[in-house]
C-alpha cells in the first residue's frame, strides 16, 4: 500500500510537471494552458494510483487504457481546422504527453517522468528555431 506522504509527493510532482508544460502553452496563448495541463497530469496520476492500490487483484492496465482514450478525446477538442489551416495539434500532443507524465508519476517512475517533462518542454521551445529556419508550416500549428 502507498503511504499518505508518498501519495502527496506523487500528486504534487504531477502538479509541478503538468504546470511546467502548461505554462509554456499558456505563454503562447494556446487553447489548453496551465490549469488544463495541471488537471490532466494530476488526474492521470490519481487514476493510476487508484488502479494500482484501490482495486487489489484487478488489472491496472484497464484504467490506463481509458486514461489514454479520454485524454485523446480532450486533445481532439483543441484541434481546429479552417479552410487553409489546422491549429491545436501541438497542444493536443502536449495534453497527451502530460497525461503520460501523470501516469508515470502515479506509478512512481520519477526519473522517467522528469526526463519526459524536460524533453517535452525543450521540444516546445524549439518552435522559434523552426520559424527562424523556415521549417514551421503555416498550415499546421
Amino acid at each position: 500500500m502507498i503511504s499518505e506522504l508518498e501519495l502527496i509527493i506523487r500528486l504534487l510532482l504531477a502538479l509541478l510537471l503538468g504546470a511546467l508544460i502548461g505554462q509554456e502553452r499558456e505563454r503562447g496563448d494556446k487553447p489548453a494552458g496551465l490549469r488544463t495541463h495541471i488537471l490532466v497530469s494530476i488526474g492521470s496520476a490519481q487514476f493510476t494510483i487508484l488502479s494500482f492500490y484501490a482495486f487489489p487483484g484487478s488489472d491496472p492496465s484497464r484504467i490506463a487504457t481509458y486514461i489514454v482514450a479520454g485524454v485523446g478525446f480532450i486533445g481532439a477538442g483543441t484541434i481546429i481546422q479552417t479552410r487553409d489551416r489546422v491549429t491545436g495539434i501541438t497542444t493536443a500532443a502536449t495534453l497527451w504527453v502530460t497525461s503520460s507524465i501523470g501516469m508515470a508519476v502515479g506509478i512512481g517512475f520519477y526519473t522517467a517522468e522528469i526526463i519526459v517533462a524536460a524533453i517535452s518542454y525543450i521540444t516546445l521551445k524549439l518552435a522559434w528555431i523552426e520559424k527562424k529556419l523556415g521549417l514551421h508550416s503555416k498550415k499546421l500549428t
